[in-house]
C-alpha cells in the first residue's frame, strides 16, 4: 500500500473529521472564553481589587523603568509579565470550568442502555433441567 492510499484512508476516517471539526469550533469557543475573560471578569476583579491591571504586572529583567506600561517594557528589553500568567490561569481555569459543565451536561442527556439480562451460570441451567425432569 502506497504512503498516498495509507494517508487518503487515514484522513477520510471519520474521527480525524471529528477531531477537526472540534479543533475549528474549540478555537471560536476559546475566543469567546477570552472575550469573557478580559472583557467582563478581569475588569469586575480589577474593580473589586481597587484598579488592579494584572496584565500590565511585570517585573523588568532589562532594568527598565518602573511604571512603564508592558508594551514599551517588552520593548526597552526581556520583562517577567507575571500578571499576564494570572490573567491566562484565569482563563485556563474558566475554560475548564465551562468544558467540564458541558460535559456534564452531555452526559447527562446520553441514554443509558439498559442492563442485559444475567443470565444464571451453567450449572444453575444443569440443576434446574434436573429439577424439572424429577417433577414430571
Amino acid at each position: 500500500m502506497s504512503i498516498v492510499s495509507e494517508f487518503k484512508e487515514f484522513a477520510v476516517k471519520g474521527s480525524v473529521v471529528d477531531l477537526a471539526v472540534g479543533v475549528i469550533i474549540g478555537g471560536a469557543f476559546g475566543k469567546i472564553v477570552d472575550s469573557i475573560v478580559n472583557d467582563l471578569i478581569m475588569p469586575i476583579i480589577g474593580k473589586l481589587t481597587g484598579g488592579l491591571d494584572f496584565s500590565s504586572y511585570y517585573i523588568g529583567l532589562n532594568g527598565q523603568a518602573a511604571g512603564l506600561p508592558l508594551a514599551e517594557a517588552k520593548k526597552a528589553g526581556a520583562v517577567f509579565a507575571y500578571g499576564n500568567f494570572i490573567t491566562v490561569l484565569i482563563y485556563f481555569i474558566i475554560l475548564a470550568f465551562i468544558i467540564f459543565m458541558m460535559i456534564k451536561q452531555v452526559n447527562r442527556f446520553k441514554k443509558e442502555a439498559p442492563p442485559a439480562p444475567i443470565e444464571p451460570a451453567e450449572d444453575v441451567l444443569l440443576l434446574r433441567q434436573i429439577r424439572d425432569s424429577l417433577r414430571k
